[in-house]
């Protein structure tokens, strides 16, 4: 979701939904795109209704997903990425979303408060592992998923661009016209933004979200997420422990294979999403 001036607004993934569209973001998201959205009804016959407290859902993610999600009776061969499919699962109606995931599938399953427990108990009994916040944050940051709020940001200081995101997977270049959509093409059509966002490998202490990028003395960048994540062992490497940070830095410093620098330490730039195997 963008302003006038190409500035992100929001992150949400919309789902055609009968005679509504469905729109999945971030608790914490709601109220701000509550307002953005009421803004711009004026004589529509649009109606806007939260549905937090209604909806139940859970997420299963790993390579093991789909088969797991298969031996409960689930037939998930068809099934399309960012499409939500209905479907029923011991006679309740549920909602199927393959959800985006680089490294690992990531289904989630929507439906009432006590097919949600059922089912949840179910993947337990079939298998399945209860995660940690924790963990589902260190998955992020090794696919390098930016999130609003920390990676893309909407502040004073900082209001981030599109492409600067680097998630072009979101933007569509041909659809009608939306807000934003000339400086979107802008970009796309007259040449690259001047900061990128990316993942990095941190050799030294483990710095706070917010930290500044050094190279030649100078601020070139920022990282947004940091973390020190365990890895298991794999055919290839030992059981190791990475410190892994998202954040932006300027395409020269880049472009110049410059030297990036934190307090306390050097930020190699990697490619995401980070090989785990």
């Amino acid at each position: 979701m963008l302003n006038a001036q190409g500035r992100i607004q929001g992150d949400l993934t919309a789902f055609a939904d009968a005679d509504a569209y469905l729109l999945e973001t971030e608790r914490e998201q709601v109220p701000a795109l509550m307002a953005h959205f009421d803004h711009f009804i004026i004589m529509d016959d649009v109606e806007l209704a939260d549905l937090s407290e209604s909806r139940n859902g859970a997420l299963i993610a790993g390579p093991k997903s789909v088969s797991i999600l298969q031996s409960l009776g689930l037939p998930l061969g068809q099934l399309s990425t960012l499409r939500l499919q209905p479907m029923t699962w011991k006679g309740a109606r549920v909602e199927i979303i393959h959800a985006h995931g680089p490294i690992v599938p990531r289904i989630e399953l929507w439906s009432d408060a006590a097919t949600i427990e059922q089912f949840t108990q179910a993947l337990l009994a079939a298998g399945a592992i209860s995660i940690s916040p924790d963990a589902l944050e260190h998955l992020r940051i090794l696919e390098g998923t930016p999130r609003y709020g920390s990676d893309i940001r909407n502040t004073e200081t900082a209001r981030d661009l599109p492409q600067e995101t680097g998630q072009t997977r979101a933007l569509h270049f041909s659809k009608g016209c939306y807000l934003g959509q000339e400086i979107v093409e802008r970009i796309r059509s007259r040449g690259n933004v001047h900061r990128t966002f990316g993942g990095f490998e941190l050799h030294g202490t483990l710095p706070a979200p917010g930290t500044s990028l050094q190279a030649e003395g100078k601020s070139v960048g920022e990282l947004t997420s940091v973390a020190a994540i365990e890895l298991p062992a794999s055919a290839s490497a030992p059981a190791r422990t990475v410190q892994l940070a998202l954040g932006y830095v300027r395409r020269e410093a880049l472009d110049r294979n410059l030297t990036l620098e934190y307090l306390g330490g050097v930020a190699t730039p990697v490619a995401l999403p980070y090989p785990i195997s």
